[in-house]
C-alpha cells in the first residue's frame, strides 16, 4: 500500500516512518510512503502557501492553489489515489473505517495548517477524516494516527497476521487483559487459568473478561452488549484532526 503525504512539514514524519512496524512494512514491500511538500507547488519567488481570511479574523488560511496542485500532481496512468483531508469536520476514524482504507492501493493524506484550508479544497478530496474532538497545530499528527491504524491492517506488515483480529475495536468487545512474566509482580499474580495449559478454559476466561471489560469501560458503549453472544457495538469517542 502506498501513502502520499501532503504537508508543509515533511520533516515531522521522518522518525516515525523509519521506526518499528512502519519500517518493517516498508522492508517487506507492503508499505510505501511518499512525502510531498505543499510549498513546492506554490507560485512565486517566496512560495507562499497561506493568506489572510476574507471577511477578517485571526490567523491565516492555506490557499487552495498549492494544495490542489499537489493533489493533481499525483494523477497519472496509475489509478488516482483516494484523497483524504484531515479535518475536524470529517467523519470520526474508526477501526472499521481503517480496515476500509487498508483495502485501497493508494491513499493521499492532506495535512492542513494554521486556521485550516480554503473551503474550496474540499471539492477536490474524496473524504474528510477526524481523529478526535480536540485542537491540534496541524494535520500531521492526525495523518500519523491514520497511517498507524491503517498500516497494521495491510497484509504483510505485522509478523502475526492474526493479532489484529482479537484487538479492541476489531469486534464488538474490548480486548481481554494481557499478562507476561514475572508470574508475581508486587503481590499481584497472573490468573491461574492462564498457566493451566487448558486452551478451552483460557478461551472461556478471555471471553468473560472481554465482556466484563466492555461493560465497565470508562467510555460508554453506543449500544448494549449481548450477554449471551457477546455481541454489541464498540465505537471510539469522536475523533478530529
Amino acid at each position: 500500500m502506498r501513502f502520499h503525504i501532503l504537508t508543509l512539514f515533511p520533516e515531522l514524519f521522518a522518525s516515525v516512518l523509519s521506526s518499528t512496524m512502519l519500517q518493517k512494512g516498508q522492508e517487506r514491500g507492503a508499505l510505501e510512503f511518499v512525502l510531498h511538500n505543499i510549498r513546492d507547488y506554490a507560485a512565486g519567488k517566496h512560495r507562499v502557501t497561506d493568506d489572510a481570511p476574507y471577511g477578517g479574523g485571526d490567523g491565516m488560511v492555506m490557499m487552495p492553489e498549492p494544495v490542489v496542485a499537489a493533489l493533481e500532481a499525483l494523477d497519472g496512468p496509475a489509478p488516482r489515489p483516494w484523497r483524504v483531508l484531515l479535518s475536524p469536520q470529517g467523519q470520526p476514524l474508526t477501526q472499521a473505517h481503517a480496515l476500509t482504507l487498508a483495502e485501497r492501493r493508494t491513499v493521499a493524506l492532506v495535512c492542513g495548517r494554521y486556521e485550516g484550508v480554503d473551503e474550496r479544497v474540499r471539492a477536490f478530496v474524496d473524504e474528510e477524516l477526524s481523529i478526535g474532538d480536540f485542537i491540534l497545530s496541524g494535520g500531521e499528527i492526525a495523518a500519523l494516527v491514520v497511517i498507524d491504524a491503517v498500516s497494521r491492517l495491510v497484509p504483510g506488515v505485522l509478523g502475526n497476521a492474526t493479532s489484529t483480529a482479537v484487538e479492541s475495536f476489531s469486534g464488538a468487545l474490548l480486548e481481554y487483559p494481557q499478562y507476561t512474566r514475572p508470574r508475581v509482580f508486587r503481590g499481584m499474580e497472573v490468573p491461574e487459568v492462564l498457566l493451566s495449559g487448558n486452551h478451552q478454559a483460557v478461551a472461556h476466561w478471555r471471553g468473560e473478561q472481554s465482556r466484563a471489560r466492555s461493560r465497565g469501560a470508562v467510555r460508554p458503549h453506543e449500544s448494549p452488549i449481548n450477554e449471551k453472544e457477546g455481541e454489541g457495538h464498540e465505537k471510539p469517542t469522536d475523533g478530529a484532526g
